[in-house]
């Protein structure tokens, strides 16, 4: 039998693989691509189509500190990243059923104000509150902040652990009428000796999901995770992946189905297989220009490659390891072997700079028809490879519709996916039980 999948949507925003649409359905569209990535009406676009598709839940990102190319402040990052609690907030207002998931860093931030902060949310969305829990290394974001420094990567997950099994201590002492038992919390990293401040709100808990791919990571996504965003792409990957963590939860007093995997995905569309991977090229020439060709190359080398030819060959230079060239980015892997692969792979095809980087880096995840799409996405469930799928347009915000038009109705046709909200909250739409008893709480 086919296994019922769950949709989410993530909101791209300011990423260089992100194409903003020039005839958007924004009404009206506002000016230039900067605009755009803070305007009200390009989240609830992307929102009301993600809820009029049935998903489970809205999501997104983060970034505590714009990132800086050269000493400058990246292009796509001018106008700045708004506050994901703040817009989820006003998402509230504007949508029913779907679930709101902020992404908010927990070496940045403190337990009660969070915790406080998610439960309003819950509130006022009426149990549709999710927390995707970030942690950061990064001594330049760090800068930000009255502590300064940054936590050494040992300590970022011990910290998160202890950060999300404080704020369950919090939202477990609350009670229905707001007068909730004291909370006495003494830890590695937090002290707290008071009373949670609201009632208890319709989840109990917000939904906590996960981003991570470390060992430690995933034992943290087992341990304390509803959902855990992943990376992979492609089914031998993620089955791999899925079986590793399913296979940690018993450890943590858990059965599968408390933890939903599921990877970010892309993908692209055509009336045809051809058509398809014909706009699937066109796609990544779009967001791979011949400038940010440039940037993803300085990203890795860690030098000035103003002066390269993105149409030449790759550059001749060895990386600069301990580069702060680009700042704010997160690094994937040791750039001394990712420009090993880089040239091997640009020799193999006889392939230029801004090829390999096209070749190299991320591409769309499913490709093909509706049908073709629906098919593959449902076989990466049933083999258990994932959950479900938090999916990424490439074109923002009108990337989506295409998916929830064409896609959805398939699935649903084949009984993959649910043809209504059968339940209000967000725990309700992902199949996951309530919180535990307080004698419980902060096992995970």
């Amino acid at each position: 039998m086919t296994r019922p999948m769950h949709l989410a949507a993530h909101f791209p925003g300011v990423n260089n693989t992100t194409v903003w649409a020039e005839d958007a359905q924004t009404s009206p569209p506002p000016a230039g691509p900067g605009g755009r990535q803070i305007a009200f009406s390009s989240f609830t676009h992307l929102a009301r189509t993600a809820e009029r598709g049935l998903f489970d839940f809205f999501f997104l990102a983060e970034g505590l500190r714009l990132r800086e190319h050269q000493g400058r402040i990246h292009d796509l990052d001018v106008v700045g990243r708004p506050e994901s609690l703040t817009v989820l907030t006003a998402l509230a207002a504007t949508t029913e059923r779907l679930g709101l998931a902020a992404t908010v860093n927990a070496t940045f931030n403190e337990p009660y104000e969070l915790a406080r902060r998610l439960a309003t949310l819950d509130h006022l969305s009426a149990g549709r509150a999710a927390w995707n829990v970030v942690t950061s290394s990064d001594a330049f974001t760090g800068e930000n902040f009255r502590r300064g420094g940054f936590l050494d990567r040992a300590d970022r997950y011990t910290r998160a652990a202890e950060f999300v099994a404080t704020a369950r201590e919090l939202w477990d002492a609350a009670a229905p009428d707001g007068a909730g038992q004291p909370v006495t919390h003494t830890g590695q990293h937090f002290r707290i000796e008071g009373r949670f401040g609201l009632p208890r709100s319709p989840q109990g808990h917000p939904v906590v999901i996960q981003a991570g791919d470390s060992p430690e990571g995933r034992e943290f996504a087992a341990a304390a995770a509803d959902v855990i965003f992943t990376r992979h792409g492609t089914l031998e990957a993620g089955r791999a992946f899925y079986t590793d963590v399913k296979d940690r939860l018993p450890a943590h007093g858990r059965r599968p189905d408390d933890l939903k995997i599921m990877p970010g995905v892309t993908f692209v569309l055509g009336d045809t297989d051809a058509e398809a991977q014909e706009n699937a090229v066109e796609i990544r020439r779009r967001q791979i220009s011949p400038q940010n060709a440039l940037y993803a190359l300085e990203q890795i080398w860690g030098i000035d490659l103003s002066g390269h030819d993105p149409d030449g060959p790759l550059p001749e230079a060895e990386p600069d390891v301990d580069s702060t060239f680009v700042q704010g980015r997160v690094k994937h892997g040791d750039p001394r072997q990712i420009v090993e692969k880089w040239r091997a792979l640009s020799a193999e095809k006889g392939l230029s700079s801004r090829e390999t980087v096209i070749e190299a880096t991320g591409r769309q995840s499913f490709v093909g028809t509706p049908a073709a799409v629906a098919e593959q996405m449902i076989s990466f469930v049933d083999q258990r490879a994932a959950d479900g799928f938090i999916l990424v347009p490439h074109l923002t915000p009108d990337g989506l519709d295409p998916f929830v038009d064409q896609v959805v109705p398939i699935l649903q046709e084949r009984g993959a996916f649910r043809t209504e909200y059968t339940g209000t909250t967000l725990r309700d739409h992902l199949g996951l039980p309530g919180p535990r008893p307080r004698t419980e709480a902060g096992r995970g």
